[in-house]
């Protein structure tokens, strides 16, 4: 029996547990910076598996270490953050977030991706006799503002808990459950958030040439923004600029003194990225003064995040684990994606980075969606962040959690039946 094999036995054990806490947290979400009781959640199954936890780091970071003898650091990461979505899924565990503020909902897959963090760490800690070295099992808070990743290395997370060499996370897709994907390029996009502040001059609807309307300068706003991407990018590079909020006023017969907008800059191209969003900077700046508002706008860069590329070497290594553990014919190729993470901050030290899609759709999702072809049907599918999304969690968990616990013994130190070890990262 490999190693592989020997660590993974206990995998339907591990599933029928981790999916009793995908359930729970599915019906209790809670949202960016708010995630203490997912924290607690997590933190209880890592040290019923043998990991030293630390709860609080960077706000509601949860960090569990397993040292298990020299060797590699492997770094595995889920997040614990939640959407404001009104969840319409009719699901016997939906969720059950109630109260003053906005409905909140798993409708991104973070509950499925700490529910696989929690199987994968009960399977290494009672395999410790197959493997060598460190694993950190990380639950990274507001990933959904793009904040949470900086906020626990800001807080000392490799100074207090050790540097890793690998660093290894998945999330939730569109692909059929019991499937992972791997792209060799970039997975996800770069971005830049932006909160923008147009200031007017207040005043009455019934004499407008009296007042700056700031509402009419920010739709100038938005309508020139539009040009940027279809003007000044080439056809062939990937970006998207969108304006998702603009608000100002609060009665229809007042000329309001301020608008407030926010967008979003995303690319896999870090070039373009720093040119779209020195273009966001000069169209609002230009527009402002085109309509002789009162003062100069402020322009804000609310987060951002750096484009997700893996490193070829340790993609390759993790790609054929997943090859020999789940078989080939259900281990794919994904395109860059415009979606964004956090996650590449944790690859700013030097550690390399490996991300790959995890298959949530399970074969009643499939047949019931509309189209002829496989691209319709796709097309047709809840997305990640619907309020119907719904992933398939009896054939995706256990196959994230064999993702994660082979991913992570391909950089780690194996062991033989005698306990000599062997090296699995190159030198």
């Amino acid at each position: 029996m490999s190693t592989g094999e020997s660590v993974l036995s206990g995998v339907a054990e591990a599933a029928a547990a981790a999916g009793e806490l995908y359930r729970d947290l599915h019906a209790h979400p809670e949202l960016s910076g708010a995630e203490h009781r997912t924290a607690a959640a997590l933190a209880a199954r890592l040290r019923d598996a043998g990991f030293a936890v630390t709860e609080g780091v960077g706000g509601t970071g949860v960090v569990g270490v397993l040292r298990n003898g020299p060797g590699p650091t492997v770094l595995l990461r889920a997040e614990l953050d939640a959407l404001p979505v009104a969840e319409q899924t009719g699901l016997p565990y939906a969720s059950r977030a109630a109260g003053d503020g906005p409905p909140v909902m798993h409708a991104c897959g973070h509950d499925l991706h700490v529910a696989a963090l929690a199987g994968a760490a009960a399977l290494l800690g009672s395999g410790r006799a197959h493997w060598a070295g460190t694993v950190l099992a990380v639950g990274q808070p507001a990933e959904e503002t793009l904040t949470g990743a900086r906020a626990m290395l800001d807080d000392g997370l490799y100074e207090r808990f050790g540097r890793p060499d690998v660093v290894l996370a998945q999330h939730a897709a569109p692909l059929p459950a019991g499937m992972v994907a791997h792209g060799g390029g970039p997975m996800t996009a770069g971005s830049a958030t932006f909160e923008v502040v147009v200031h007017g001059r207040g005043g009455h609807a019934g004499s407008p040439h009296r007042a700056v309307d700031p509402v009419v300068t920010a739709a100038a706003i938005v309508l020139r923004l539009q040009t940027v991407v279809s003007r000044e990018v080439g056809p062939a590079e990937q970006v998207v600029l969108t304006v998702g909020t603009l608000h100002a006023g609060t009665q229809a017969n007042v000329v309001p003194d301020r608008a407030t907008l926010g967008l979003t800059v995303r690319s896999v191209s870090p070039d373009a990225l720093t040119r779209v969003s020195e273009a966001v900077r000069r169209v609002v700046t230009a527009e402002c003064a085109a309509s002789a508002c009162p003062s100069d706008p402020e322009i804000t860069l609310v987060s951002s995040s750096p484009v997700n590329i893996n490193d070829p070497a340790a993609m390759a290594r993790t790609r054929a684990a997943h090859e020999q553990c789940l078989g080939g014919q259900r281990v794919a190729w994904f395109p860059p994606s415009l979606a964004t993470e956090d996650f590449p901050h944790f690859t700013e030290s030097g550690a390399a980075g490996v991300y790959w899609m995890l298959g949530t759709v399970g074969p009643r999702q499939w047949a019931a969606a509309p189209g002829a072809t496989a691209t319709e049907k796709l097309q047709s599918l809840p997305a990640n962040h619907s309020p119907l999304y719904a992933p398939d969690v009896d054939l995706a968990l256990p196959t994230g959690i064999r993702a994660l616990v082979s991913a992570a013994l391909a950089h780690l130190d194996g062991a033989s039946p005698d306990g000599e070890r062997s090296s699995s990262v190159d030198a």
